[in-house]
């Protein structure tokens, strides 16, 4: 039977009104299917490794499955822009870090907002990087370093995981608090420049734990300062760089969850709450504390404190990009 005109009216009027209603009920049913976390990157990487730590504490918050997809390719902006145009429901989430969600921001032409197209659900851990040199380096502490690097500008050469990467972005930091010149070598990932560095073939690095101290231990690089206030579990004897005389060169590598832009508050609290969870779990933590990771404190696990946290590294870290004119190729 055809329904008068009036009747179809008053019908459309009633469906467009029940949007606040129905999602709340929706909310209270989520997750009504399996989330899908992407992680922009290989397996086996370390933004991989902690997502899948997270997850498996995650998994009994929930009554439907949480399956780990990894998207590679173009520095992690396929995968990050693949979520930024899902559906903001809550089933389709991605894992950022520091890389995808703030330098990119600087050194691509995005077809997405890093900050405004997601909508943040927690910080997850971070990790404070470490200046390590090859070990026939003839200068032995951080200061040292830096006096031979002025008084051979040019010659010195520091591996990066590729143009644009955060380690070519820490060097060019590097370079501005220092006042030296050196050449800058990309390579397709951290490790095979970490090989490089063994073999004296470059000259320093600006890494993480997990990838430096390795050849700390074993004696095969030089490890002259970390870049925190503290000094790290995992690298007691390291000076921290305020000890080693570079004052407030300080660098991480941060990690977290975000979801698209417009997916309901009530959703992201669901997230956040399975999140912190999983961060509070002692197999969760010493699983971090393992790979050189620290998980953040319970305050900073807000949805809040992951946007405000996100905005002050945009602000901190795009000056310094845009004033090295680094662009990705």
């Amino acid at each position: 039977m055809k329904l008068p005109r009036r009747r179809l009216l008053r019908l459309a009027a009633g469906a467009a009104a029940m949007p606040t209603a129905s999602r709340v009920a929706w909310a209270q049913s989520y997750p009504s299917r399996p989330i899908t976390m992407i992680v922009p990157f290989p397996p086996g990487g370390p933004l991989d490794t902690i997502a899948r730590i997270v997850v498996e504490g995650m998994r009994g918050s929930f009554n439907q499955p949480i399956v780990i997809e990894n998207v590679p390719g173009a520095a992690g902006t396929i995968g990050v822009g693949r979520v930024a145009r899902a559906a903001p429901d809550g089933h389709t989430l991605v894992v950022g870090f520091v890389g995808t969600h703030v330098v990119n921001g600087a050194v691509y032409a995005l077809q997405y907002d890093v900050l405004n197209d997601f909508e943040p659900v927690s910080l997850f851990a971070s990790s404070s990087w470490l200046i390590v040199a090859k070990k026939s380096m003839p200068a032995n502490d951080l200061t040292s370093f830096i006096a031979w690097l002025k008084a051979n500008p040019d010659k010195a050469s520091q591996g990066t995981a590729g143009v644009g990467s955060p380690h070519h972005v820490a060097g060019a930091f590097f370079q501005k608090e220092t006042g030296t010149r050196f050449q800058f070598v990309p390579y397709r990932g951290a490790a095979p420049a970490m090989q490089d560095l063994v073999a004296g073939q470059i000259d320093m690095i600006i890494d993480s734990p997990t990838i430096t101290m390795p050849q700390v231990h074993a004696g095969t690089i030089k490890g002259y300062a970390a870049a925190a206030k503290n000094r790290l579990s995992i690298a007691p004897d390291i000076p921290t760089v305020d000890e080693a005389g570079l004052p407030g060169f300080y660098i991480s590598s941060w990690n977290g969850l975000w979801a698209p832009k417009g997916t309901p508050k009530d959703v992201i609290s669901k997230l956040n709450a399975a999140v912190v969870h999983a961060l509070a779990h002692p197999t969760v933590r010493r699983r971090v504390a393992d790979i050189g990771m620290e998980i953040f404190s319970r305050d900073e696990q807000t949805p809040e404190a992951l946007g405000a946290y996100q905005k002050a590294e945009i602000e901190k870290w795009w000056p310094i990009i845009k004033a090295a004119n680094i662009k990705a190729e």
